[in-house]
């Protein structure tokens, strides 16, 4: 694996020297992982497990703690890594300072404004955005294959759910019975909180668990994911509880389906993410319920639940194969409910795959 982050420094380098900068400042996790193999999450958003320096012209620098000191060690060349001391930014600023680096990039959206106050006090940093972003929309083969697998155990978690949606139990006991399978089938975590919505409120499309129970005759959406080898997985389906969906029930999820029958049969290369959206939200319009449709259709997926490219209406990236992303069109009733239906789809030279 050594080799695939050192091979993805050397395609970031070209990019680098484009933009007329000697070096950049990986201070974002997932980009930090994406090109070195270390540390894929930070602890907390105010904490950071360190920073890579990558150059146009090579050789690179991990910076890190004494925390990290040894696991760096195991994937990283000893020559190449600098463990700061506290103050930290202070310490960053002169190991920086030292290094023959004439312009230094950072990632725009990845460093606080404090950390670049510090740093900007003696050096001269320009702001990038989507370098390692750019090279993470397309995967290779094996993160292919480990979304592939992922996404086989959400689909293995999925057919339990039915079993769990018992009257009397609460959003919040179906969520921990989730996250307690996915990890028991070898996931490392959730990708993201479990969503368990009853009722009115799966019309909330972020909606936490809680204390609201399983009644019978009603309906349950139940949005939920877990990271296995590193990457993600994100699946949503709405349930029905009881012996016969009402109407309503009935005609709303056909609507959400169709229209994510519709995108998925869309999918091509070269086409913009913009355009895929116009797909599934033409459904909604000819139905008269457009207005209920209340988000963007997906979201690119892998090392990060949520990652480019947005497929909202005002999304400028086109589709290119080997991308991974969501289609999850919903349709939402503060009074009653709302219905999701969510697949992975692998953009593929001639169309789609359902992963």
């Amino acid at each position: 694996m050594i080799d695939t982050y050192a091979a993805r420094r050397e395609a970031l380098r070209p990019k680098l020297a484009e933009q007329g900068l000697s070096a950049l400042i990986v201070s974002h996790a997932a980009n930090r992982f994406y090109l070195s193999g270390f540390e894929l999450k930070d602890a907390q958003c105010n904490e950071s497990s360190g920073w890579l320096i990558v150059t146009a012209d090579g050789p690179d620098w991990l910076l890190t703690d004494s925390r990290y000191e040894e696991a760096a060690k195991r994937l990283w060349d000893a020559s190449r890594l600098h463990i700061y001391r506290m103050p930290k930014l202070a310490d960053i600023r002169e190991f920086l300072r030292g290094l023959p680096l004439a312009t230094i990039g950072f990632e725009a959206a990845g460093l606080s404004f404090s950390d670049h106050a510090e740093l900007a006090q003696t050096l001269a940093l320009t702001p990038t955005k989507g370098l390692v972003e750019d090279l993470r929309l397309v995967k290779d083969e094996t993160e292919i294959a480990a979304m592939r697998r992922s996404a086989a155990l959400n689909h293995a978690v999925f057919g339990e759910v039915p079993g769990l949606l018992v009257p009397g139990r609460s959003e919040s006991e179906i969520a921990w019975e989730l996250e307690q399978r996915f990890r028991n089938r070898g996931a490392s975590s959730l990708s993201f909180s479990t969503i368990v919505g009853i009722g009115p409120n799966a019309a909330l499309p972020h909606a936490v668990p809680g204390a609201t129970a399983v009644r019978g005759n009603d309906l349950v959406l139940v949005d939920m994911g877990c990271r296995l080898d590193n990457y993600c997985s994100d699946q949503t389906r709405t349930f029905w509880v009881g012996e016969t969906p009402s109407d309503r029930f009935k005609r709303v999820k056909e609507q959400v389906r169709e229209a994510q029958d519709a995108a998925v049969a869309a999918v091509r290369p070269g086409m913009a993410a913009a355009e895929l959206y116009a797909v599934a939200h033409a459904t909604f319009e000819k139905y008269g319920v457009a207005g209920a449709f209340t988000h963007a259709l997906g979201h690119g997926i892998g090392l990060e639940t949520h990652e480019p490219p947005s497929l909202g209406p005002r999304s400028e990236l086109i589709l290119t194969a080997g991308m991974v992303i969501t289609i999850e069109p919903g349709l939402y009733y503060p009074d009653w409910g709302g219905i999701r239906w969510e697949y992975m789809v692998l953009v593929t030279a001639d169309g789609a795959e359902v992963l």
